[in-house]
């Protein structure tokens, strides 16, 4: 099983760049976490949407991959994330927005590590 975590933020409006770039280099480090599966966390950000207005005014985006809800939770609960998500996210934040789901059995193949790196050649 494979669970996936997503989140979404948007900082008030007197946040610097600085403060984001850091907020987003030290959010990659969670990928090194025991619980994130494989190693499958991505920060994205800015925000591409144009207009922005369509994406709700999300600036940022976490994706990362989880074996199962008891790993998810690890995630949530360790040192780590509450570090990064106390020092540089809650204080700065206007909105976040955060969905977790399974991955049906069907579509777990496609959480396979390798699998985009096969599928482009490499």
């Amino acid at each position: 099983m494979t669970i996936v975590h997503m989140v979404l933020f948007r900082f008030k409006q007197a946040v610097t760049k600085e403060h984001k770039d850091t907020f987003v280099r030290e959010l990659k480090k969670l990928k090194n976490l025991s619980c994130v599966k494989d190693n499958r966390l991505i920060v994205g950000g800015p925000s591409i949407t144009n207009p922005i207005e369509r994406s709700k005014n999300f600036e940022y985006a976490l994706v990362s991959y989880h074996e199962d809800r008891a790993a998810l939770e690890a995630y949530q609960a360790s040192k780590e994330h509450k570090w990064v998500t106390e020092t540089y996210l809650f204080p700065f934040k206007e909105d976040l927005c955060r969905f977790d789901f399974e991955v049906d059995p069907e579509d777990e193949y496609m959480c396979a590590p390798g699998l985009i790196a096969q599928s482009i050649g490499r």
